[in-house]
């Protein structure tokens, strides 16, 4: 191989290498897309995206959408939101829909929205279609004690001045809910609801339960009453049989108490009896030793014989029998 031939490789490959390296950092097509859309794109600008790791298409195409759509944007403002980890094709999608619907939107609000991990093009879309959200079977007792259910349909719409930092479609379902029960629980009975169900609408419309959160109520309206369980009675059932339980357990302990007291009173009627036998016990000995000391005659034990003779028969006719008749 000749010198000459091996300098028309080296030139050769390095023009190559170069035109790769030019090609890979300067997006050329995408240059001319721009130039044709109007849209004043630099060379240098695009080799400064890719320098700072910005992907140039995802700039740039989003930047011809809004201006063929009559927005003012800038690659400044669509790169820095890039850096920031935002989504800039829904951010210009969702500034064009607003510009179309006459919403006021300006760029930092929507990169803001978008930024706080809402989908701002779903936001603007439901403040021009206002999305219905239904509620599952929403429980509530009136005073007479019957189960009311009910089945709330919510009509909102996105309020996009309220959309970072307001609450979600939770917060306005638990609202909406917790009306729905004090509503039904001041009612008398279930028939005024059946009668009116209008009447939870108006009463949980007005008390502007909207207040705080990202959406707009429109309008609440009923889709669906049903009657449930006579709650009431459950729990006059239930408390009328733990007042029978414990008017047992009381019933209980006093028999226990009155079988106590008896076995006690048999005890000392047993102590009584006990007492009386060991008194009687003692009449002979007192006796005995009355008559040797000569303060008892042989007369006077007769008498007293008779006497306890006489007393004996005198209760066998009356039927009366004295503890002591086996003694």
């Amino acid at each position: 191989m000749t010198p000459e031939l091996l300098t028309v490789l080296l030139i050769s490959g390095g023009i190559l290498i170069f035109l790769a390296i030019f090609f890979t950092l300067v997006p050329i097509p995408l240059w001319i897309s721009s130039l044709a859309a109007g849209v004043r794109v630099s060379i240098f600008t695009l080799v400064g995206m890719r320098l700072r790791r910005v992907t140039p298409s995802k700039i740039v195409n989003p930047l011809i959408k809004a201006v063929k759509a009559g927005l003012n944007l800038n690659t400044n403002q669509l790169e820095s939101h890039f850096l920031a980890g935002g989504n800039v094709d829904r951010v210009v999608n969702a500034l064009i829909a607003a510009h179309r619907a006459n919403i006021e939107l300006i760029f930092e609000r929507a990169a803001a929205i978008d930024l706080a991990g809402r989908n701002v093009l779903e936001a603007v879309q439901m403040s021009v279609n206002p999305k219905v959200i239904e509620t599952p079977f929403i429980a509530g007792v009136a005073m007479n004690g019957i189960e009311v259910k009910a089945k709330a349909r919510i009509t909102v719409r996105a309020n996009i001045d309220r959309l970072v930092g307001g609450a979600g479609e939770e917060t306005v379902i638990a609202r909406v809910g917790e009306g729905v029960i004090s509503t039904i629980g001041s009612c008398n009975d279930q028939k005024e609801v059946l009668e009116n169900p209008e009447m939870i609408s108006r009463t949980v419309l007005a008390k502007g339960l909207d207040s705080g959160t990202a959406f707009e109520i429109l309008s609440i309206d009923i889709a669906d009453i049903d009657i449930g369980k006579n709650i009431g009675a459950v729990l006059q059932t239930d408390q009328a049989e733990a007042d029978k339980n414990i008017a047992q357990a009381k019933a209980e302990e006093r028999r226990a108490m009155a079988i106590a007291s008896e076995q006690e009173m048999k005890s000392r009627v047993e102590e009584m009896r006990a007492k009386v036998v060991a008194a009687e016990a003692e009449v002979p000995l007192a006796i005995a030793e009355a008559m040797r000391d000569g303060n008892f005659g042989v007369m006077d034990y007769a008498n007293y014989l008779n006497v306890t003779a006489d007393t004996k028969m005198r209760q066998a006719i009356g039927g009366q029998s004295s503890p002591n008749d086996s003694q």
